[in-house]
């Protein structure tokens, strides 16, 4: 697994996920790459307490959402796939249509193309056909549909526990193992919550 992963923050609800993905990359010293929406900066300053220079700070590297040419819009640029948390419809849209308008598009299809994973942190609700349309067709260009739902059999006591399951456990599924999520050990067994 290459220690390298691509990091998208759009602007829909739950910029908190791709902050904690960033803060969680950065403790199991994987470099990451960073593209952060114009809509994303505005929902940051909306949703959270944090200021886009520090969320910039938690990346190895930052990528203009203009800058198709930047590294990670090449496949020659090896890495371990993109996560995209959260992710809004218009993303998915983009990523489902192989339209690649900008870099966040842009990277997510040469991850595809190159056959690495894209994890979608899809944020909406409720979905209507159209939107499930689109999950179907970026599943079928081989894209992980992770919304972010919260796991509660490992009994989360606050927000930032179901936030740092929730990130961990999508980390793990790009093959980072972490320490943000609780790994099931049979019904009955203690959880780290418990403990």
């Amino acid at each position: 697994m290459t220690k390298r992963l691509i990091v998208g923050i759009t602007g829909a609800s739950g910029v908190i996920y791709g902050i904690r993905a960033l803060q969680m990359l950065k403790a199991a010293g994987v470099e990451s790459h960073l593209v952060l929406s114009l809509a994303a900066k505005a929902t940051l300053a909306q949703e959270t307490g944090w200021k886009v220079s520090d969320v910039l700070a938690l990346a190895s590297v930052n990528h203009d959402h203009r800058d198709v040419g930047a590294t990670i819009a090449s496949g020659s640029f090896v890495t371990g796939g993109m996560l995209i948390a959260p992710c809004s419809v218009k993303t998915l849209s983009a990523v489902a249509n192989s339209y690649s308008s900008d870099l966040m598009s842009r990277a997510a299809d040469v991850c595809l193309k190159e056959g690495r994973p894209v994890l979608l942190m899809l944020r909406e609700t409720p979905l209507h056909l159209g939107h499930i349309r689109l999950m179907a067709q970026a599943a079928e260009a081989g894209a992980i549909l992770f919304p972010p739902v919260p796991a509660f059999y490992v009994n989360p006591k606050t927000v930032d526990d179901i936030v740092n399951g929730t990130v961990g456990r999508a980390l793990a599924r790009l093959g980072i193992e972490n320490e943000g999520y609780t790994k099931w050990r049979g019904m009955g067994e203690a959880t780290n919550n418990e403990q």
